[in-house]
């Protein structure tokens, strides 16, 4: 069902900021106990992806059914929505794969490119007005980006470059959201991104199933037996991708996304957070400068013209 109403809701700064973070949060907790799973011997990216959405979609569209009129989960352009949804996909994909072989910490600072992204792409796509501050705090970021990758560094390793292939991902579906999926429900976009979930992970069995794919950690196409510890990690993780996938929509539809993006740096503070507590992780000296950049870039950078 395609809708060309133009009608734009006016902006809600407040509410994009603290939905931002707080589904951040939830985010950065998710991907510490993705970590914890395991790429080697774990449950598989496909299996998880699955599991975890058909948990959480009877949950969401349940909440949404009693809630909600009916009428406006109705989704105005399944195309936008579809397209939306695997752009997210492919960027939790690029993004997981990368958890096992990096330190939590490292990981989200090379995504954390991210805002580098949004901005530009608001620029460019969103025909947003990004002021100066918000460039120079752009420019610190990627400086604070370097310090904790050092390319050419015996520290660097290339799989830091799968967070910088998810964040472009993750900064085009945020302008998309903001530019095409504006006028969408959350709950719908939400029932999108978790049925395109199962669609992809059930497909990603099958394939392992019809076929014998060498393939081990997270990109095995193998189930793995799962356990109490696992379905209560699973169930968790469920929760915390309906916040995250309700969270996003709502905070990039309610403010301007090169604003909203920038407080998305919140994430690089939970993960060290997440790192220490459950990998005792510790960034050394330079990556600490790096990641203090990040967020002296953050504050320079939602500074709006």
């Amino acid at each position: 069902m395609e809708s060309n109403s133009n009608i734009q809701r006016p902006d809600n700064l407040p509410l994009g900021v603290v939905t931002i973070v707080g589904t951040v949060l939830a985010l950065s907790l998710g991907d510490a106990l993705i970590k914890s799973l395991g790429g080697s011997g774990g449950m598989g990216l496909w299996q998880l992806f699955a599991v975890r959405s058909l948990l959480a979609f009877p949950v969401l569209i349940c909440g949404a059914l009693v809630f909600l009129n009916r009428n406006r989960l109705a989704p105005r352009s399944i195309r936008w929505i579809t397209i939306r949804s695997l752009l997210l996909t492919a960027m939790w994909i690029a993004y997981y794969l990368a958890l096992p072989l990096l330190p939590l910490a490292v990981a989200a600072a090379a995504y954390y490119t991210l805002p580098l992204f949004i901005v530009a792409f608001a620029a460019l796509f969103g025909r947003e007005t990004v002021g100066r501050s918000q460039w120079v705090g752009v420019a610190l970021g990627f400086v604070g980006i370097l310090l904790v990758l050092r390319p050419g560094g015996e520290a660097f390793v290339w799989a830091a470059l799968l967070p910088i292939l998810s964040a472009i991902l993750y900064a085009l579906a945020m302008i998309l959201t903001r530019t095409k999926c504006r006028n969408e429900h959350p709950a719908t976009l939400a029932l999108g991104l978790n049925a395109t979930f199962i669609v992809v992970g059930l497909a990603g069995l099958l394939v392992g199933w019809m076929l014998p794919v060498e393939a081990t950690g997270f990109l095995s196409t193998g189930w793995t037996t799962m356990g109490p510890k696992e379905w209560r990690t699973t169930a968790i993780l469920a929760g915390l991708i309906l916040v995250a996938s309700v969270g996003t929509a709502v905070a990039y539809q309610a403010a301007p996304a090169s604003t909203v993006g920038t407080f998305d740096f919140a994430y690089v503070g939970f993960a060290l957070i997440w790192g220490a507590v459950f990998f005792a992780e510790r960034p050394d000296k330079i990556a600490m400068a790096g990641i203090a950049l990040i967020v002296i870039a953050g504050v320079l950078a939602v500074r709006r013209s």
